[in-house]
């Protein structure tokens, strides 16, 4: 019996040095961009294509972060991006969230079959739908202007509107019951009693589209057309394209350094809420 303990405490512990090792391995594989990236962006173009690679820049061109402001209009797409971000993240919050509730909790005799129909949207690729609704936005004279990307957040998405139905149904349906008999309407037990309750699966939905929206290229690339009101990942496509500035890599990798560095600080400091939203919200799978 001795001898069987310590030979599956031994197999235990091979199987987790073996799993770290992975995890390690893994891990330094997917950081290599990263550190090529950071690595690029303090060299000089001349110095990035060198065969053997160079990792450490000799001497480290800092100068790259600061010119890049002067190049090209950089502090307007980091403004852009920044009301652009905030000005879908609001209304999603509310719309999605004040759906979900409305399937969660609202007692209907069609309301798994507006359910249904609201998922099978997910279903539909994003070009079935891009030509019409540019059309539409096009005839009201809403292209190069930030109505396009921020109007349709009132709307809600679809996956979204799914997570946080999922954790709203994880809610006793008590609190709404005490809530209603002390004189509460359905929208104070929407406001005052479920989205406090709601902060991971809030904080969840947040981080998921702060990086969706503070890295989208493909559909403001649709909409806008003035430089000026390009976000950081359509301006930055600009270094390989404008003048003499043409496929300066260099500064593509110190601004797309700098592009990272926000995303990277919300997740560092919202990865408690994130952590425990996906496990609640069922997102594990």
């Amino acid at each position: 019996m001795q001898l069987t303990s310590k030979s599956q405490t031994i197999r235990k512990t091979s199987f987790r040095i073996f799993v770290y090792v992975i995890l390690i391995l893994s891990t330094i594989i997917m950081m290599i961009p990263f550190a090529w990236m950071l690595s690029s962006s303090l060299m000089k173009e001349s110095d990035m294509f060198q065969i053997p690679p160079v990792w450490i820049p000799n001497p480290p061109q800092f100068n790259n972060y600061t010119e890049i402001w002067g190049i090209l209009p950089f502090d307007a797409f980091f403004r852009n991006t920044v009301v652009l971000t905030v000005g879908r993240i609001l209304p999603l919050l509310f719309s999605c969230s004040l759906a979900a509730f409305g399937f969660a909790r609202l007692k209907s005799r069609k309301k798994n079959i507006l359910f249904l129909i609201m998922i099978s949207t997910m279903m539909l690729p994003g070009q079935v739908t891009m030509i019409p609704l540019y059309i539409l936005f096009a005839k009201i004279g809403w292209v190069n202007t930030f109505l396009p990307l921020i109007v349709p957040s009132f709307f809600g998405i679809p996956f979204y509107i799914f997570m946080m139905r999922q954790f709203f149904m994880t809610i006793p349906i008590e609190y709404d019951e005490s809530a209603r008999i002390d004189g509460a309407s359905t929208f104070q037990i929407f406001y005052k009693i479920i989205l406090p309750l709601s902060k991971p699966a809030l904080v969840t939905m947040t981080i998921f589209l702060f990086m969706w929206s503070w890295n989208d290229f493909f559909t403001p690339l649709i909409y806008l057309h003035d430089t000026n009101k390009y976000p950081l990942a359509l301006g930055l496509q600009l270094f390989r394209t404008y003048g003499e500035y043409s496929t300066r890599w260099d500064y593509i990798m110190a601004g797309s350094l700098l592009m990272a560095i926000p995303p990277l600080l919300v997740f560092f400091f919202a990865q408690k809420y994130f952590v425990e939203g996906v496990t609640v919200t069922g997102l594990k799978g």
